[in-house]
C-alpha cells in the first residue's frame, strides 16, 4: 500500500553555501594558535574558555564549541508550506506502542497505516522494555516492522524500544534499520533495562548503569554494528525521577546519542472531561512525589502546562538551564499511543501475553471507548524534523542537529526560523558565529494552518513569543534547574487566519553569547509564568485534572538557536 500525503515532500530550490572558515573571528577559530592572537582576541578566547563555551573539555556537549551547523549565506527567497532551505521538514513520532507491549493492543500495521493517513513521514515503534519483550518480543515485532516498511513506502518505520532507564523514567532508544537492529536492541535491553535488571531505584549504581547503556549504544555505532542510534527521554517530569544531574550526565556521557526529551508527552486525550472522556490528566500527569523523586522539584512540576512538560513549559526552567550552558538538548512531541480514544477495538480474545510476548490481533469490541487516553500517531502531536533527504539517516541527523519544531492540533503548518547577521544565517539547532558587536536579527516565517485538523476545525494562531536567554557556561551545581536571565523578550499578535506571516525581531548588536527559542499559542488559555510577569507574562496555564480538553489549548514550540560573538 502506498499513497501520498497532502503536505508533500519537496526541496526548496535556493542553494545555501557553507561559510568560509576564514570568516570566523580569530578568537573562535581554534586553528589559530593563542600566540598569534592580539591581546584583545586572546582575552576574548580566554573568557569563552572560562565560561565553558570554547576549547578542550567541550566534547561533553556545548554546541557553542563547534557542534552546531555552519552558518549559510542568506538567500533572498524563503519558503513556506513546511520546507525551508535545503531541508525537507518531515513530521514524525518516536513513541508508539503495539500488541508487543503489555498495556497496548494494536498491530504495527495499524499504527503505520494511521500514521501515514495522519500525515507522518517517519515513526518509531517503541514497545516497553520488559522481561517478555527482552526475551522474545524484540525479535517477534521485527518481521511486522519489516513488512510495514515494504508495504508503506512513504513512511519511514524505525524499530526501537521504550527503555526503563535505570534510576529514572522511560526513554526512546532506536537505531538505524539494518541486519543487526534486532541483535543490538536485544542485547541493550537484556543488559541495561531497569526493569529487566531490577535497577529502577534511585541509586548511584543504577545511575551508572544508565550511562553504561548509553556507552553501549555508542560502541555499537563505532563498531558499525548499526549505522546510528539515538536516545530521547520520555515524559521526563511525570514522576519527578529524572533529576537535573541525571539529564546532564546522559547528555555529557554521549552527546551524539543522548540528544533530548519529550517537550510534550503523549496521552493528550487523558484530560478530556467526563462523561465523554477519561476525566484524567493530559499526558496522565497526575502523580505526586515518591521516594525516588528528586526533592527539589515543586509540586506543579508533576502536571502539564498547556499540554507540555513542566521542564519545557517553564521559561527560565530546567530546559533553559541546559540551553544557558550551551548544551544541545532538544525537545519533541509524541503520541505515546497505546489505546486510542473513541476507538472500538479490543485485544484479541484468549491472549496470553506472558507466554507469547504479544496480544492476539485486535478485534471489533462492539462499542467505542471513552476512557482511553491516546491519539493515533500524527492525529494530535507532531515532531517536525529538518532532514536533508527522505531517508532514515537524514531523519536521525536532523534530530541530532536540533532542526526540530513541534506542534499540537495542527496549530501551524510550517515554520522557517533563522538568526541572521549580514550574509550569514542559521536555522533551528544552529550556532551563528559573528564578530563582537555584530547586528543580529531573528526572522520567523510561519505557514498558518492550511485546513481542518483531525478534530475538524481550522486552528488559529493568536500569538508568537520570542524567548531569549544569556549563555553563562557550565554550572557548578549539576542539579540546577533555573536560568534567571531567560525571559520572553517579544510577543507578536497574529491578526490573520490564512496564508503566512513574517515576523522579525532585532537582537541588536551583541557582545555576549545568547540563545533564542520560539513558542506560539491559539490564545485560548494562558497565565503568568512561574517566575513572574517580568519573565513570562502570558505563558501556558497549568492543566486542570479532569477538565483539560487538548483541542482547546494548542501550542507550538521550536528548538533553540545560539549566537556566539567573538
Amino acid at each position: 500500500m502506498s499513497h501520498s500525503h497532502g503536505h508533500g515532500h519537496h526541496h526548496h530550490h535556493h542553494h545555501d553555501t557553507d561559510a568560509d572558515a576564514s570568516s570566523l573571528p580569530p578568537a573562535l577559530d581554534l586553528s589559530v594558535p593563542d600566540e598569534e592572537l592580539t591581546p584583545g582576541q586572546l582575552s576574548r578566547r580566554s573568557m569563552l574558555r572560562r565560561t565553558g563555551l570554547l576549547g578542550a573539555g567541550l566534547a561533553a556537549g556545548s554546541v557553542l564549541a563547534g557542534e552546531g551547523q555552519a552558518a549559510a549565506s542568506v538567500s533572498s527567497s524563503h519558503s513556506h508550506s513546511g520546507r525551508s532551505g535545503d531541508f525537507l521538514w518531515l513530521a514524525g513520532d518516536h513513541h508508539i506502542h503495539t500488541q508487543y507491549s503489555s498495556d497496548a493492543k494494536y498491530r504495527v500495521a495499524d499504527h503505520v497505516r494511521q500514521a501515514n493517513a495522519h500525515g507522518l513521514d517517519w515513526m518509531v515503534i517503541t514497545d516497553h522494555g520488559s522481561e517478555q519483550h527482552a526475551r522474545i518480543g524484540v525479535e517477534k515485532v521485527n518481521p511486522d516492522i519489516v513488512a510495514a516498511r515494504d508495504e508503506v513506502d512513504d513512511t519511514l518505520v524505525f524499530q526501537g524500544l521504550e527503555w526503563n532507564i535505570p534510576a529514572a523514567e522511560h526513554g526512546t532508544v532506536f537505531v538505524h534499520p539494518g541486519k543487526n537492529e534486532v541483535a543490538v536492541l536485544k542485547e541493550f535491553e537484556n543488559s541495561f533495562d531497569g526493569s529487566v535488571k531490577g535497577a529502577s531505584a534511585n541509586t548511584p549504581a543504577n545511575e551508572a548503569l544508565a550511562i553504561s547503556g548509553l556507552n553501549f549504544l555508542a560502541e555499537q555505532v563505532q563498531r558499525r554494528k548499526v549505522k546510528d542510534a539515538l536516545f530521547l527521554a520520555n515524559h521526563p517530569a511525570r514522576k519527578g525521577i529524572d533529576s537535573p544531574h541525571e539529564i546532564r550526565a546522559w547528555r555529557d556521557a554521549q552527546p551524539t546519542i543522548a540528544v533530548g526529551m519529550e517537550g510534550a508527552p503523549g496521552h493528550q486525550a487523558g484530560g478530556l472531561p467526563k462523561p465523554n472522556g477519561p476525566g484524567s490528566a493530559r499526558g496522565i500527569y497526575d502523580n505526586s512525589p515518591s521516594a525516588d523523586s528528586f526533592g527539589g522539584y515543586p509540586l506543579e512540576s508533576y502536571r502539564t502546562w498547556g499540554g507540555f512538560d513542566w521542564m519545557t513549559a517553564t521559561v527560565g526552567g530546567l530546559w533553559d538551564s541546559l540551553l544557558a550552558e550551551g548544551k544541545p538538548w532538544w525537545i519533541t512531541a509524541n503520541s505515546d499511543s497505546h489505546n486510542v480514544y473513541a476507538d472500538s477495538s479490543v485485544r484479541g480474545p484468549n491472549s496470553d501475553f506472558n507466554t507469547n510476548g504479544r496480544y492476539d490481533d485486535p478485534v471489533y469490541g462492539g462499542a467505542i471507548s471513552l476512557t482511553d487516553t491516546d491519539f493515533w500517531p500524527g492525529q494530535y502531536s507532531r515532531t517536525h524534523v529538518g532532514a536533508a533527504s527522505f531517508s532514515y539517516k537524514a531523519v536521525m541527523d536532523g534530530i541530532r542537529a536540533g532542526r526540530v519544531w513541534v506542534d499540537h492540533g495542527g496549530l501551524i503548518s510550517g515554520l522557517n526560523a533563522q538568526l541572521r547577521s549580514g550574509s550569514r544565517a542559521v536555522t533551528l539547532g544552529g550556532v551563528l558565529q559573528v564578530r563582537r558587536g555584530s547586528q543580529v536579527d531573528l526572522v520567523i516565517e510561519i505557514s498558518l494552518a492550511n485546513g481542518p485538523n483531525w478534530s475538524q476545525f481550522v486552528p488559529s494562531l493568536a500569538r508568537v513569543d520570542v524567548i531569549q536567554g544569556d549563555v553563562t557556561g557550565k554550572v557548578s551545581d549539576r542539579d540546577t534547574f533555573a536560568a534567571p536571565a531567560t525571559k520572553v523578550v517579544k510577543s507578536f499578535e497574529v491578526d490573520k487566519a490564512t496564508g503566512a506571516v513574517r515576523l522579525t525581531y532585532s537582537l541588536g548588536r551583541l557582545d555576549k553569547p545568547v540563545y533564542v527559542r520560539l513558542r506560539g499559542t491559539d490564545g485560548n488559555r494562558s497565565a503568568v509564568g512561574i517566575h513572574g510577569v517580568a519573565v513570562d507574562p502570558a505563558g501556558p496555564a497549568i492543566d486542570v485534572l479532569g477538565d483539560a480538553d487538548p483541542w482547546k489549548d494548542l501550542w507550538f514550540y521550536s528548538n533553540p538557536m545560539w549566537v556566539l560573538p567573538a
